[in-house]
């Protein structure tokens, strides 16, 4: 796959998986709550989403796609990680009270006023920094052998070695 193909899916992996993965986590964590403080009982579905959370974020995370996918992630989660810094410094809210219901708005309380969203925030900032993920991966070489069976490090390319005569001679 060239760059300019592996960045552009990364672009769109970037604006399109983080909603996604915050609203799997915000679901399953506010469902995970409020089955607990009602029913006493473990919500298998809430924990199923937010493992889906999960691998979400292991794709944008540790995927060979782009690292402008984490970065684009690590700037939205950490944008709404320090909302509650902004909250109590301003003195007023920055997110509406109406803006999302049920365990929907419990779990964006828990995982915005708890830190996690700064947490996944700053590590998918830090994961897209690695200068091995701004690389492509390097072409294989033509030697492939140690005898020199389809190619050798020292011959121009092209040329191969004759496994008897160690020695190139024309």
């Amino acid at each position: 796959m060239s760059n300019g193909a592996r960045h552009g899916l990364g672009v769109v992996a970037g604006l399109l998986l983080p909603p996604l993965i915050a609203a799997c986590l915000m679901y399953g964590i506010g469902e995970i709550s409020l089955t607990m403080a009602t029913r006493f009982t473990v919500s298998w579905l809430g924990l199923g989403v937010v493992a889906v959370a999960g691998a979400g974020l292991a794709f944008l995370a540790g995927s060979r796609l782009s690292p402008i996918a984490s970065l684009l992630g690590g700037l939205a989660f950490t944008a709404l990680g320090v909302v509650p810094a902004v909250e109590m410094n301003a003195g007023f809210r920055v997110i509406p009270d109406g803006l999302v219901t049920g365990s929907l708005f419990t779990g964006l309380q828990t995982v915005m006023y708890s830190g996690v969203l700064l947490f996944l925030g700053v590590a998918l900032l830090v994961v897209s920094f690695f200068p091995s993920r701004w690389r492509s991966r390097e072409r294989p070489s033509v030697y492939t052998s140690d005898y020199g069976a389809t190619g050798s490090p020292y011959l121009p390319p092209g040329m191969s070695q004759d496994v008897t005569r160690p020695m190139h001679r024309e």
